[in-house]
């Protein structure tokens, strides 16, 4: 499905910081001398008073509704979340691309190896509901046409790329019927759980990607950290799979079709920058290298 509304389709794309005036001035939240907090796949400004935009990528309208809806049904659950500012009217639509408003959190860090694996216990425990209606999350979902729109790499990578995102597929469908079925939050990193440094619960942000999905795939993006790139420790892997309930994902017969579509991800949204950044162009090849057995782990990945 299609994140673009269809009264969106062919609208021609805004300026992040364009639509956000705009926004502002539709909902009343002055935005003059905003702070750019992150550009990423939303880029997020730090406006007034409290009050953070998240201004969502072209014809992501849908995806930015789920991130409403998701805050506040965790939110009700008991979940420590995000919030959305329930004063305003959300989402405020401009051009192509939604802009949402949240409270702005306190001075926080990234959780620890152990609050990352104590918030997804509390997370995954939690009953499928049947309103709101999450989508089903698809691990696959927009590799195929990044790996296509690629072409800052020679044909011959993006030849092997499409070859392992079939081979990985087959894969994965084998083993779906054995997993489990939770709300997962779909890019569970220790960056996506935060903690205030004033005191206080784990918060969980970026709630892009929840949606109803196995367990496992919440849980392997520290486990890849550990073997295959060495940036967690034995003690605190440890922890993460203590504060989980005991399950090493790390053990499951599964474990390395999961961990290298993960790194797939990885690796395809830098290629998506690479067109447009050469340090992303250098990046992604060497990412690829990895892929390919070319270099051993652990690898050394550079941040984007």
């Amino acid at each position: 499905m299609s994140d673009v509304d269809a009264d969106t389709d062919m609208v021609p794309s805004v300026d992040p910081l364009d639509a956000l005036t705009v926004a502002g001035r539709k909902v009343g939240v002055p935005t003059a001398g905003a702070i750019l907090i992150r550009d990423g796949t939303n880029v997020i400004y730090e406006v007034t008073d409290g009050v953070v935009a998240r201004v969502g990528p072209p014809g992501s309208q849908l995806v930015a509704a789920r991130q409403i809806q998701a805050s506040r049904w965790l939110a009700d659950a008991g979940i420590p979340v995000v919030r959305a500012i329930d004063a305003i009217d959300q989402r405020t639509i401009v051009g192509d691309r939604p802009v949402t408003w949240w409270v702005q959190l306190p001075d926080h860090r990234h959780a620890t190896p152990a609050e990352l694996g104590a918030v997804l216990r509390r997370l995954h425990a939690l009953d499928v509901p049947e309103s709101p209606s999450f989508p089903a999350v698809d691990p696959f979902e927009g590799l195929r046409e990044t790996i296509d729109r690629g072409t800052a790499l020679p044909e011959d990578d993006r030849a092997w790329l499409r070859d392992l995102v079939k081979r990985l597929h087959r894969e994965y469908l084998a083993m779906v019927p054995g997993l489990s079925r939770c709300v997962i939050h779909g890019d569970a990193w220790q960056g996506n759980i935060v903690v205030p440094r004033a005191g206080g619960a784990p918060v969980l942000l970026d709630l892009d990607h929840v949606g109803i999905g196995p367990q496992e795939w919440d849980l392997v993006s520290l486990a890849v950290d550990y073997t295959d790139f060495a940036r967690i420790a034995d003690s605190d892997y440890q922890a993460f799979v203590d504060a989980y309930g005991g399950y090493d994902l790390t053990a499951w017969p599964g474990y390395r079709t999961l961990a290298t579509i993960r790194e797939l991800r990885w690796t395809a949204f830098v290629l998506g920058k690479a067109a447009i950044d050469p340090r992303a162009s250098e990046e992604v090849q060497h990412r690829v290298a990895c892929l390919r057995g070319e270099i051993e782990r652990p690898w050394s990945w550079s941040a984007f």
